[in-house]
């Protein structure tokens, strides 16, 4: 069972790799035709969206090398692993949006003040590529997306490179039937603050995880009630709960319970609470240790570190 579990884990993390892999060919393609059809066209838009493009294959490396590093195995020196790595490449990608947002509402407001004749021709050929490759990028890494912060970051730059490709559209059909070239601009200034949005949220969790604070669907109080729901057990103390990443949330604390027990009764208890951390609280790495009541003389749910007595 355990073997088999394994392997679908490995399968699973090659064709995320294998997808990333795609996303980043179609991305370069990309990026080097809206280069060249900048210059040819003139269009400021279209070489703003090869930037973003690029920025892009930047960000889809960074998470591709992440999700190679957290398959890596645990070792002595790693004990973890690798496993934050897709938290860092998380954090490092939802940051470079915001950069990326704040460069195209400084472009979109100077080309307001300065309209500019462009081939709307070549931009909307371009911007109709580019959806549909972006297209294809977004559906590749779309399922990853939903349970991987690190895939999530990379989603939301091919989603938000997806948007832009249709204001590059939008932007030279609005040139081409009415002659109005504002439109491009006012796009622009919108998909700017649609990234700052929604690269707030990556990077808020990604620093929570980082800063190792307990995860949001965990109350600690909750947690004290329903074990001592059990008869052994008199209360839970210096509780320390973080996330690992995005699958893994870890769990200390010391367990008191109310007299001596044999070890066999200890283990079967420790088994019952770990049991209700596992489906009541989706904590899926618990470590306890067992005391009888008033072996610690601090028995408060979150224990203040104290300094090393010599």
């Amino acid at each position: 069972m355990g073997n088999h579990a394994h392997h679908h884990k490995q399968d699973h993390g090659h064709l995320k790799g294998r997808n990333l892999g795609i996303a980043i060919l179609l991305n370069i393609g990309i990026t080097v035709a809206q280069v060249v059809g900048g210059f040819i066209s003139g269009s400021l838009v279209l070489l703003s969206d090869a930037l973003h493009n690029f920025s892009d294959v930047l960000a889809l490396i960074i998470s591709w090398f992440a999700s190679k590093l957290s398959g890596r195995k645990q070792s002595a020196r790693q004990t973890f692993g690798y496993k934050r790595a897709e938290i860092l490449a998380a954090l490092i990608n939802a940051v470079s949006l915001i950069v990326i947002a704040f460069f195209l509402l400084k472009e979109a407001i100077e080309r307001l003040g300065e309209p500019q004749n462009i081939n709307s021709g070549i931009v909307m050929i371009l911007g109709g590529v580019s959806i549909v490759l972006n297209g294809l990028s977004v559906l590749l890494v779309m399922k990853d997306a939903k349970d991987n912060i690190n895939m999530r970051s990379a989603y939301l730059h091919l989603l938000t490179d997806m948007i832009s490709s249709v204001a590059v559209l939008l932007g030279g059909l609005a040139m081409y039937l009415w002659g109005i070239s504002w439109v491009d601009g006012i796009l622009s200034i919108a998909i700017a603050l649609y990234l700052v949005y929604s690269s707030w949220g990556l990077i808020v969790e990604s620093v929570r995880i980082i800063m190792q604070f307990a995860p949001i669907h965990i109350n600690l109080d909750d947690v004290q009630e329903k074990l001592k729901t059990l008869e052994e057990v008199e209360n839970i103390h210096h509780v320390h709960v973080w996330q690992l990443d995005d699958k893994q949330i870890n769990f200390e604390a010391h367990i008191s319970f109310k007299k001596d027990l044999p070890l066999s009764v200890v283990n079967i208890v420790l088994h019952k609470i770990e049991q209700i951390l596992h489906d009541d609280f989706e904590i899926n790495h618990v470590t306890l240790q067992p005391e009888i009541n008033g072996f610690c003389q601090d028995d408060s749910l979150i224990s203040q570190d104290k300094p090393l007595s010599h």
